[in-house]
């Protein structure tokens, strides 16, 4: 209902009271849209919540066993619509809380508006973002470890063509195409661990700290923990409202690096294509054409990738400074930490996907690598430890060498990578190392997501009244 205020404007009455117009708009923000991407998790966990309270020690009861069944049957549903991209958000509503809560409240009556007892929409909005995010950070493993695998497969099948190790992109010494893949495959899992560090950060239920001081009931914030498959809950009341955007700051930051090893693939990719190199070749329908230029086919898709970890970058800073100075307890400024934290989901999860597509599809050009080793330099280094071998000072051999680069012409890049057997080296490559690794993570997140997915739909079954 609007109503005009005494200053000319119109204000309107929502469920936490009557709100100026102009200040309600400005205040929700983008939040009728970015709710959709957690109006499930808050299903969740206000059934959780419900759940608990049915099962407190307190009279009268805040709510019967028959009254939760029947809140968490409406839950159920409004997720499941939420699933479905049905659920809408009002501008009234502010947010998927007070939606939830509304839509509750008019099919139960008296009973919806018991709900929010014991808790705040500070820690009922944390609990629906560790809940997204846990769950995006699972599939997210799953995906890098997916594109692990696949570079991994790819300098299997390939270890053994030589290709010119480059260091300021000048010819450097003899490598293969296998150390190159594998090179970015180790980056990935590198990363599974600084995303598995962002989840365990998460992976903390806030629920029950209420507006970050506790409140007067003998709630069980162990209980809830529980039932939404977390690990424990946030100890203290107000770090569980404090860590609220540092969780948010985490995640991105770990998506971050995710994305810069994307990005260094990704150029890796445009310049190794080009005409003047063409190690590689990504096929065509990766690919995009010009408006003008019938014979182009360009690497956009790499392109785009380098931006969106330039967008990363940008989504880590910003999610750092809205905290940096922020004083103790909620404060608003939390609000605009979600659309940076979905935001960075978005970009890292479908940057993810396309780029193992395409390294799925990418083919080595054998006779342009070989053909990059006509520089003789390329193999001066290897030429100066074959002096050593034979009983020369390094700096005496390095100096003949270079004096001499000329007498390098003669030497096979394929005998150059294959003379490399030491660890991690053109011929001593561990690719069932590679393997076990990523399949150890791709198989952990799966066991994680099954165990959590369980929880929640036990969680949302009716239980029965005990005596």
């Amino acid at each position: 209902m609007n109503t005009t205020n005494s200053a000319g404007g119109s204000s309107e009455q929502t469920e936490i009271g009557k709100i100026d117009r102009d200040v309600l708009l400005f205040t929700v923000g983008k939040d009728p849209v970015l709710d959709l991407e957690l109006a499930e998790w808050d299903c969740f966990g206000t059934a959780a919540h419900v759940t608990m309270l049915s099962r407190m020690s307190y009279s009268p009861r805040i709510f019967s066993v028959e009254e939760r069944n029947r809140v968490v049957s409406v839950l159920a549903a409004i997720a499941e619509s939420a699933r479905k991209r049905e659920f809408k958000i009002s501008d009234a509503d502010q947010d998927c809380h007070l939606a939830i809560e509304r839509i509750v409240t008019e099919r139960l009556g008296e009973i919806g508006r018991r709900i929010h007892t014991g808790r705040s929409r500070n820690d009922q909005s944390a609990t629906a973002v560790r809940l997204y995010a846990r769950n995006e950070l699972l599939g997210c493993i799953g995906e890098m470890a997916q594109l692990a695998s696949v570079l991994t497969a790819f300098g299997r099948c390939h270890h053994s063509i030589p290709m010119v190790g480059r260091t300021h992109l000048q010819p450097a010494m003899p490598s293969s195409v296998g150390v190159w893949a594998t090179c970015y495959a180790e980056a990935l899992l590198d990363d599974i661990t600084l995303v598995k560090a962002a989840y365990d950060v998460t992976n903390r239920c806030p629920l029950g700290s209420a507006a970050g001081y506790g409140v007067p009931l003998p709630i069980d914030r162990d209980l809830t923990s529980r039932l939404l498959a977390f690990k424990e809950p946030v100890h203290n009341v107000m770090y569980a409202g404090n860590s609220r955007g540092k969780t948010e700051s985490a995640v991105v930051s770990a998506l971050c690096q995710v994305m810069l090893t994307l990005s260094r693939l990704a150029e890796d990719l445009v310049l190794f294509s080009m005409p003047e190199f063409g190690y590689f070749s990504i096929p065509k329908e990766f690919c995009t054409g010009s408006s003008i230029m019938p014979q182009k086919y360009n690497p956009d898709v790499c392109e785009l990738i380098r931006a969106r970890a330039a967008r990363l970058i940008g989504l880590s800073a910003g999610t750092a400074a809205i905290i940096k100075a922020m004083p103790g307890g909620y404060n608003r400024d939390l609000q605009d930490t979600k659309e940076l934290l979905i935001e960075a989901f978005n970009a890292t999860r479908s940057s993810l996907r396309i780029m193992t597509r395409i390294a799925g599809g990418l083919m080595p050009v054998p006779e342009k690598l070989r053909a990059a080793f006509a520089e003789p330099g390329v193999f001066a280094t290897d030429r100066a430890l074959e002096l050593v071998a034979g009983g020369m000072p390094f700096r005496d051999a390095y100096h003949q060498v270079r004096d001499h680069l000329e007498d390098l012409k003669t030497m096979d890049p394929d005998k150059a990578a294959a003379a490399k057997t030491h660890t991690g080296a053109p011929a001593g490559l561990d690719f069932d190392m590679y393997d076990a690794r990523t399949e150890a993570a791709s198989g952990d997140a799966s066991k994680e997501l099954a165990r959590i997915t369980q929880c929640l739909a036990n969680l949302m079954k009716p239980v029965k009244q005990t005596s």
